[in-house]
């Protein structure tokens, strides 16, 4: 992926949040996802990176 913060990405929760730490159920909170297949578009942004980095293994993500 290509950083900037004119681009958005597409966030989908593909996994469940149910026995994650807390700070990687808050992560997936903050980027607005809060059901399983729920897809969200945020701007490419490295707070939002960030977010993604650390529950990368729950979540799809692609270029909008």
């Amino acid at each position: 992926m290509t950083s900037g913060n004119n681009g958005q990405l597409k966030v989908t929760l593909v996994k469940s949040l149910h026995g994650q730490l807390a700070n990687i159920a808050a992560s997936v909170r903050g980027l607005g996802l809060r059901k399983r297949h729920q897809t969200v578009v945020v701007a490419d942004t490295p707070e939002n990176r960030g977010m993604i980095r650390t529950a990368v293994h729950l979540l799809k993500v692609e270029k909008a």
